[in-house]
């Protein structure tokens, strides 16, 4: 006992009383702002990886930024990133953050499915499948139910069986060996059901974008509910993107 209070004393608080207004300390890349300061553009189109960053109008595309901060350090007077961990949405357009433009990432609610609101706004089941992710995402997923983030108080639960669950998570870019397991999963699942993209690798591919190894049909096929950008995605942004997309308040 004396033990446990001498960790506790030494620990502090680890739990978040509200995961929708804490500050995330340190070093973190969230939303990033892009200043009106006039720059040789196209450098910063090369100098991105993944494409994210176009011209006209020149903007960065939150599903395909890696977020490796590279753009901000070259150009520090054009682009900042902010501690804004919110960068979830249900519509992909708006996952790009334009010229001049110092807002937060919206849920068009008036496009969200009635039956979310009124199955999941309590209590959502979901069942994650890693389609060629590399584990980062997946580590951050673990960690949303932790101590200190303790993600089952909202009855939001990660589940072993698709057969128990409301809804699929997806990780990594899917590759060729997980589009028929990951389709297999999604049928598993009863109706009404819902799809999470996480990650960038999930949204847009990636740096696996243009790999022959990569088959992505399955988000051809299928409504996608919920956008969750990061590389990889905090526990703060998948809990706010779920909680935005389940519940009006």
């Amino acid at each position: 006992m004396f033990d446990n209070l001498k960790i506790v004393w030494h620990q502090g608080k680890q739990f978040i009383p509200d995961v929708t207004k804490v500050e995330v300390p340190g070093i973190f890349r969230g939303r990033p702002v892009i200043s009106k300061n006039k720059v040789d553009e196209q450098i910063l189109v090369d100098l991105c990886p993944t494409k994210a960053i176009s011209c006209a109008p020149f903007s960065i595309d939150l599903g395909k930024c890696t977020y490796c901060g590279e753009c901000a350090v070259q150009f520090p007077d054009k682009i900042k990133f902010t501690k804004d961990y919110k960068l979830s949405t249900n519509i992909r357009e708006n996952l790009i953050i334009y010229e001049g433009i110092d807002e937060p990432i919206q849920m068009d609610t008036e496009s969200v499915r009635k039956e979310i609101y009124s199955l999941f706004g309590r209590s959502l089941k979901l069942r994650q499948v890693s389609a060629g992710g590399d584990n980062s995402c997946e580590w951050e997923l673990t960690s949303s139910n932790n101590v200190q983030f303790d993600m089952s108080r909202f009855g939001i639960d990660f589940v072993a069986s698709p057969r128990h669950a409301d809804g699929i998570v997806i990780t990594g870019p899917i590759t060729e060996n997980m589009a028929e397991p990951l389709q297999r999963c999604y049928d598993a699942i009863p109706e009404p059901k819902i799809i999470i993209l996480v990650g960038v690798d999930a949204i847009s591919g990636g740096i696996f974008a243009d790999s022959p190894a990569i088959d992505r049909s399955f988000l051809s096929k299928h409504h996608v509910d919920l956008y969750v950008s990061g590389n990889p995605v905090h526990p703060l942004s998948f809990i706010n993107g779920v909680l935005s997309l389940t519940r009006k308040k």
